[in-house]
């Protein structure tokens, strides 16, 4: 089984999603949209972005994790990552994202629960 993508709602009402490994880790996690719509563009550019190696910005926080950004042709950042233990650490979650992010599955959790 591979990753897929949640789409949900935050508590302002605005859109996010996030890509989950096939062990249901969060592997990637995106900025608010207002939109629906721009929530699922954002999956579109994951889709596209994710197996290209000049798409991620390695970093480090102040206080020494690193974790990685990935960015879309235009340079805008699409989503991140958690924060690692080690550069080792951060470098599978890459390979995690790479492999999983061209995935087509989408589960909707913005629907009410009947």
């Amino acid at each position: 089984m591979s990753g897929w993508y949640e789409v949900s709602k935050s508590s302002n009402g605005q859109f996010k999603f996030v890509l989950k490994a096939a062990n249901a880790e969060t592997i990637l996690t995106s900025e608010l949209y207002t939109t629906r719509g721009a929530a699922d563009n954002g999956i579109a550019s994951v889709q596209k972005n994710s197996p290209l190696d000049e798409r991620y910005e390695k970093k480090t926080t102040k206080d020494g994790h690193p974790y990685f950004n990935l960015k879309a042709g235009n340079h805008e950042i699409i989503g991140s990552s958690e924060t690692y233990s080690s550069a080792g650490a951060m470098d599978k979650g890459i390979a995690s994202v790479k492999a999983n992010g061209p995935t087509t599955v989408i589960k909707d959790k913005t629907l009410p629960v009947l």
